[in-house]
């Protein structure tokens, strides 16, 4: 961990409430939030938060798995989304939530007038805005955990 964390301190409050409270507690909400009032589907939503997370490389949100009402992606869903361009598993919003991201996190000058014309054959504006919202906060703090340290360590508080 690269952050010093006091004996008897829990690591991700400590870090994200008391080093910086006019910060972290309104970023953990936002983080809450992409998950709390997502109306995207759960496969493009964990397909594009999956592909985030294999490119931060944070430990949490690789084994991490969101659940919707007692609904989980099935384990294979992971090495799917790490071959999004050639698995079957995908349906095209699938596909395209993981070839967002991707794109988003490692090219995002790169995001053409053909791929936005895939996007919006099929997702609504709204839903192309929440996306990238949903992809923005796990690239921000995905990475940030990972960088710091905190990624071992990390746990999603209780809504």
């Amino acid at each position: 961990m690269m952050i010093d964390i006091p004996e008897g301190e829990e690591p991700i409050p400590y870090v994200w409430g008391e080093m910086v409270p006019g910060i972290g507690p309104v970023a953990a909400q936002f983080s809450m939030a992409v998950y709390d009032h997502s109306k995207l589907g759960l496969r493009e939503f964990e397909a594009a938060r999956l592909r985030i997370a294999q490119i931060n490389g944070c430990l949490f949100c690789l084994d991490w798995r969101t659940e919707r009402d007692g609904v989980k992606v099935e384990e294979s869903f992971a090495d799917a989304v790490d071959q999004w361009r050639t698995t079957d598993a995908f349906d095209e919003r699938t596909r395209l939530a993981a070839e967002y991201a991707e794109r988003y996190a490692l090219d995002h000058h790169g995001l053409d007038d053909a791929f936005w014309a895939r996007m919006t054959a099929h997702y609504s504006q709204a839903e192309i805005v929440e996306l990238s919202m949903a992809i923005g906060s796990w690239l921000a703090f995905g990475r940030l955990n990972h960088v710091l340290g905190l990624d071992a360590v990390c746990v999603l508080p209780k809504s």
